[in-house]
């Protein structure tokens, strides 16, 4: 199975090119955010922590993530890919990852990085706060999440590059070019 994970600070489209790669080449997908939202919208206990740390700007603790993460992948079998969006967000994640991924004879096939200026971020989460309502969605709190994402998401991008499994693509403002950039990175790994 091809094992796709989409990476970037909080709103770069991981959501959005996640369903363009279902779309367009029939891949399953585990955004791990949806996973989190299902848990706290059903009330569920793992819902109920995740909350706190959500409203918090904080990330998940990776011992929780790393158990929804194999169920929700192991449910999944024989998809032609997965796409890993919002997970892993630390080393020690993707270190894990790699390790579940390998007790089940599979590996991270590509990493794709989407690059957006910071501006640009804030101006799409606001947006999308106004459109679907999404409490982690205000300015205070995004602050924090891009902070989160500097100091402990950021340095992934090295760990991908010494895995060899790192394409980076820049958002420049032209929607139609970065589509065509997120086609051409997925079909090289096919």
């Amino acid at each position: 199975m091809y094992n796709l994970v989409i990476f970037g600070a909080p709103g770069s489209g991981k959501g959005t090119y996640s369903a363009q790669i279902m779309e367009e080449f029939g891949f399953d997908h585990i955004s791990t955010g949806d996973v989190l939202r299902g848990e706290i919208k059903n009330g569920t206990e793992l819902g109920k922590t995740a909350k706190q740390y959500i409203d918090q700007g904080q990330l998940i603790p990776d011992s929780l993530m790393i158990d929804i993460l194999a169920s929700v992948y192991d449910s999944k079998k024989g998809a032609k890919g997965m796409i890993f969006d919002g997970f892993p967000r630390t080393i020690v994640q993707a270190e894990a990852l790699k390790a579940m991924l390998t007790e089940r004879g599979e590996k991270i096939t590509r990493t794709l990085n989407l690059i957006v200026k910071e501006e640009e971020l804030m101006r799409r989460l606001l947006k999308r706060a106004e459109i679907e309502g999404r409490a982690d969605d205000n300015e205070e709190t995004i602050k924090k999440r891009f902070a989160v994402y500097e100091n402990q998401t950021k340095p992934l991008i090295e760990w991908f590059r010494n895995e060899g499994v790192l394409t980076e693509l820049t958002y420049d403002g032209d929607r139609a070019k970065m589509d065509a950039s997120i086609s051409a990175a997925v079909k090289a790994i096919l």
